[in-house]
C-alpha cells in the first residue's frame, strides 16, 4: 500500500493504527471522565505535558531496549536498563507534576507514587507490545531467509536445465547432418525455436500451459524425425488448454529421460506419452521400454533432469502434486498429477 507516495507494508500500517488508537484513548480519556467539572478539566490540561511523557517511555522500550539490548545482550542487561529507564521517568514525571501542580498543595510523595504507577503501567504495555512485535519480526525474517534460500536453489535448478537440453539438442543436430542432411536445415530452425524457448521464455516463473505444451510437441516431433521408424512413439492429449499456467520445463525432463533410456539396446523401443488436462489439474504419464537387467543410470549426466524436476516440484508444488516413478523388467513409468495455480 502506498501513502503519500511511500510504500508501506500492511503489518506496519496495522501497527500504526493500533498505536494511534491506543494513544488517542490514553490521552483523551481523562478529559471525558468528568465533562461538567471545569476544575477537573483545568487540572488535566495542567498535567497533560506529564501524560505526553509516556510516549517517549513507550518507544524507548519498544524501539531501543527490546531490539537493541534484549535481542543482542540478553535478559539481564535488558532488565537493568529497563529499571534505570523506569526510575528516570518516575523522577522526571514527579518533578514535572510538583512544578506544574504546585497550586494544588499536593505533596511530592503523592506525585512519586502516582508517577510510579503510570510508568509501570506503560512499561508493562510497551513490553508486551514490543515482545510481540519482536517475535513477529523475527518470524518474518526467518521466512524471508527461507524464501531466499529456496529462490536461490530454484534458480540453480533452472540454470541446470538449459545446458542439459542444449547438449542433447546439439547431439541431434550432429546426427541429422550426418544421416539426413536434407532435414538438417528445417530441423535446425525448429531446434533454434526450442532453444529460444528454453533460454528466454522458460526464465519466467510461470507460463501459459499452451506454450509448455507446444514446446513438448515440437520436442517429440524432432525426436520422431531423428529416430524415424526405429522407435515407436505414441502421444495422446485429452482436454482443452484454456488459461492454465504452469512452471516451465516441468514435463519435458520425463520425455527426454524416456528417449535417453528407451532406445539403443532396447528391443522394439516404445515410448508412450499421455496427457489429460482439465481446468484445475493435469495427469501426465510417460512410459518407455527398457532393456531387461539394464542399469538405471548410464552415465554421469543421466538422471539430472529427473532429479532436477523432482526437487522443483517439491519447492513449487509442495502440497499440490504427486509423482510416481515405477520400474519393471521391461518398462519405466513416470506419472505426475498436478494442480494448477492461478489462471491467466
Amino acid at each position: 500500500m502506498k501513502i503519500w507516495g511511500t510504500q508501506i507494508s500492511s503489518d506496519r500500517l496495522l501497527r500504526w493504527l493500533i498505536l494511534t488508537v491506543f494513544w488517542g484513548v490514553w490521552l483523551g480519556m481523562p478529559f471525558l471522565s468528568q465533562d461538567d467539572d471545569e476544575r477537573h478539566r483545568q487540572f488535566m490540561w495542567k498535567i497533560f505535558p506529564v501524560t505526553l511523557m509516556n510516549i517517549p517511555l513507550f518507544f524507548l522500550n519498544t524501539e531501543l531496549l527490546i531490539p537493541k539490548i534484549l535481542r543482542k545482550r540478553g535478559i539481564g542487561p535488558y532488565l537493568i536498563s529497563l529499571l534505570g529507564l523506569i526510575l528516570l521517568f518516575v523522577v522526571i514525571e514527579s518533578l514535572m507534576k510538583n512544578s506544574l501542580l504546585s497550586c494544588y498543595n499536593i505533596n511530592f510523595t503523592t506525585h512519586v507514587g502516582k508517577s510510579l504507577f503510570y510508568v509501570l503501567f506503560i512499561t508493562a504495555i510497551s513490553t508486551g507490545y514490543g515482545l510481540m512485535t519482536h517475535l513477529v519480526r523475527e518470524e518474518q525474517s526467518r521466512q524471508m531467509e527461507r524464501q531466499e534460500r529456496l529462490q536461490s536453489e530454484l534458480s540453480f535448478l533452472r540454470s541446470q536445465i538449459s545446458p542439459h537440453f542444449i547438449f542433447n539438442i546439439l547431439n541431434s543436430i550432429v546426427y541429422l547432418i550426418r544421416s539426413r542432411s536434407d532435414l538438417a536445415e528445417p530441423v535446425t530452425i525448429k531446434l533454434s525455436e526450442l532453444m529460444r524457448y528454453m533460454l528466454y521464455e522458460s526464465a519466467d516463473a510461470l507460463i501459459p500451459l499452451e506454450k509448455e505444451l507446444g514446446y513438448l510437441k515440437n520436442y517429440v516431433e524432432l525426436q520422431k524425425i531423428r529416430f524415424e521408424e526405429d522407435v515407436l512413439v505414441r502421444m495422446d492429449i485429452e482436454g482443452t488448454v484454456g488459461g492454465q499456467i504452469i512452471e516451465p520445463m516441468l514435463m519435458i525432463p520425463f520425455v527426454e529421460n524416456a528417449f535417453k533410456h528407451g532406445v539403443g539396446l532396447v528391443a522394439d523401443p516404445t515410448i508412450e506419452i499421455y496427457l489429460k488436462i482439465s481446468d484445475k489439474n493435469l495427469h501426465f504419464r510417460v512410459r518407455n521400454k527398457i532393456a531387461p537387467g539394464s542399469a538405471e543410470v548410464k552415465d554421469n549426466s543421466s538422471g539430472i533432469g529427473l532429479k532436477n524436476v523432482q526437487r522443483r516440484l517439491e519447492l513449487l508444488y509442495p502440497e499440490s502434486h504427486r509423482l510416481e516413478l515405477t520400474r519393471t523388467e521391461e518398462w519405466f513409468k513416470a506419472e505426475l498429477w498436478l494442480e494448477f495455480g492461478e489462471r491467466v
